[in-house]
């Protein structure tokens, strides 16, 4: 598929390059930059990188470019500005082709055609010990946000949860089930199979760190799972699969589901693990010291106190980054790209993992997307001791915060059941928004005020702007099919420039895992939009054929926010 601005672009790369060769230079890529200002150019070239190779000046270089390059089908002006040549679009066919496409594909603009690749994302991954916690509500959004953004840029894409049914924090969970009277225990504070369980989990940890023999005997229903003894298996199975049934509801809540469960325990109980210990243990890179087995990462780049990646215990026990590494294989056989999203704490994990699987001759590497943790403004939180938020308690607060918003501008005006519905589109959206439009690296403070901040860089700001739109086109419609000819308005075309970048942002946010563009983008066209609406009547318009033509620029800005926020997650209202 080839969108509007991707022709301007190949219509310039292909002049440029007849140009260059002209001049003795042979590129191997023609970098274009946006300039700053439509008002300059709407795609630039920089002549800098030429002068040495020319021995003329930048802004010489430029004007001979100028002079025997021609505007063609889609560049109706070319000017050169300090050493740059600047490319105009011509705008009257972009606002003809742009609401054209937008209209025909409908919920397909901004995606792109069916890939044979397939793409497993894996994320989430939380321990089934109890429920989800604030401070890794980031995982799930931001690993949903990329899911959604892999299959519209046309993959296959699988999202797997890891289940890690074999760790410490699992068996703490299954010794509490089976040892502590649920009757000394707090009131669950939610009627939900995690806030149940997690209550035996807190209890058990605080007995396990009070009392070494019950350490113990953890530690025993640890090593026996390691060991892929069925029976102590089937126990924590027993014991987690009501918590993480818990942990689906909730994510299920804020439109995350995924497509597999693969649980941690399959690789034992297979052999594949066996099998990486065998062969790494073959490697030039391993050595042991008391029994267990190590890879020195030195040789690897690796700097710090311990070098050493251990991959057994001294019993022969295997470690999770162990297991990890013949998951990432069997991964790698079952698609061609591997995308894991983890928190900044599994960087050297992850490192460890990736080494092993070079030294092992495994190709497909996973491309991982690592975020810094949710804090709320009264600190960090702690999920053993029982001092925790959960995103169970997050969500009502949304919602109940957004209904006294929704409330507070159309109480007199909607019936319950509706103000109630609106209330849930835009609390889980300003949930989901205020997560992803930062960088995953960067840390985020979760602030109310600016989640549910409908003038702002939020999520109601541009359900608000597609609600809008719904509204005029309930009053009056656009013809199916209808020419652009008298879009001229500087805000119109503002308006459709904004519309034609959708496809290239999704292409960017997907290729480079950057979904943060998203709601960037969003707010940009929201914003372009109201506008728009200030500037340009569109139920009053001068004509009869002007007013047809806004409403279907309406129409085509419905469609890209609606499109934009389903990929965020995000529910579109007609109605707020």
């Amino acid at each position: 598929m080839k969108y509007p601005l991707d022709k301007f672009r190949e219509e310039i790369e292909n002049s440029l390059t007849v140009a260059l060769t002209d001049m003795g230079i042979n590129l191997k890529e023609i970098k274009l930059e946006v300039p700053p200002s439509p008002d300059i150019g709407d795609l630039a070239f920089a002549c800098f990188p030429l002068a040495k190779i020319l021995k003329k000046s930048p802004v010489d270089i430029a004007e001979e470019i100028t002079r025997v390059i021609q505007p063609k089908r889609w560049v109706k002006k070319i000017e050169t500005d300090r050493g740059y040549v600047n490319f105009f679009i011509d705008e009257d066919k972009l606002a003809k082709e742009t609401v054209k496409l937008i209209r025909e594909l409908d919920e397909q603009y901004g995606g792109f055609e069916k890939k044979r690749e397939k793409v497993i994302i894996e994320h989430t991954s939380a321990n089934p010990n109890g429920p989800l916690h604030v401070g890794r509500a980031r995982n799930p959004i931001i690993g949903d946000t990329l899911v959604r953004l892999y299959r519209f840029y046309g993959y296959n894409v699988e999202a797997q949860f890891y289940v890690d049914d074999l760790g410490k924090q699992v068996a703490i969970l299954a010794w509490g089930l089976k040892n502590i009277d649920p009757s000394i225990l707090p009131e669950p504070l939610r009627d939900k199979p995690d806030h149940y369980l997690v209550r035996f989990y807190q209890k058990a940890y605080q007995l396990m760190e009070e009392d070494e023999k019950i350490a113990e005997e953890i530690n025993e229903i640890t090593r026996l799972c390691e060991k892929g003894d069925k029976e102590t298996i089937e126990m924590v199975r027993s014991a987690y699969t009501k918590a993480l049934d818990g942990i689906k509801e909730s994510l299920k809540e804020i439109h995350v589901e995924f497509n597999s469960f693969i649980e941690e325990s399959r690789f034992v109980r297979d052999g594949s693990v066996d099998k990486v210990v065998s062969a790494l243990k073959k490697s030039k890179y391993a050595s042991h010291e008391g029994g267990a087995w190590y890879i020195d990462l030195k040789e690897f780049g690796i700097k710090g106190r311990d070098t050493r990646f251990f991959f057994t215990r001294s019993d022969g026990t295997t470690l999770y980054a162990t297991r990890d590494i013949a998951y990432h294989m069997w991964k790698a056989e079952q698609a061609d790209i591997l995308i894991n999203v983890l928190g900044e704490d599994h960087k050297l994990e992850a490192k460890q993992v990736e080494i092993a699987l070079k030294i092992l001759g495994v190709k497909k590497l996973p491309k991982v997307v690592f975020y810094s943790f949710v804090t709320l403004p009264e600190g960090k939180l702690s999920t053993r001791r029982g001092r925790v938020i959960y995103l169970d308690d997050l969500i009502d607060e949304a919602v109940e915060r957004a209904y006294e918003e929704v409330k507070k501008r159309r109480g007199n005006e909607l019936s319950e059941d509706k103000l109630r519905k609106i209330a849930k589109s835009v609390g889980i959206g300003a949930l989901r928004y205020n997560i992803i439009k930062i960088q995953p690296e960067k840390d985020i403070v979760f602030k109310w005020e600016e989640a549910l901040n409908f003038e702002g860089n939020s999520a109601p700001f541009i359900q608000y702007a597609h609600a809008r739109a719904c509204s005029i086109l309930r009053k009056a419609s656009p013809p199916e099919k209808i020419d652009i000819e008298n879009l001229k308005h500087k805000q119109e075309i503002l308006l459709i420039k904004t519309l034609s970048r959708f496809p290239i942002v999704v292409r960017d946010a997907c290729l480079n895992n950057r979904p943060h563009l998203i709601p960037s983008y969003l707010f940009e066209l929201a914003s372009q939009f109201n506008q728009f609406y200030r500037d340009c009547p569109v139920l009053k318009a001068e004509s009869e054929i002007l007013k047809k033509e806004r409403l279907a620029l309406v129409d085509s800005t419905r469609i890209v926010l609606r499109n934009g926020l389903h990929l965020l997650g995000i529910d579109a209202p007609e109605e707020m």
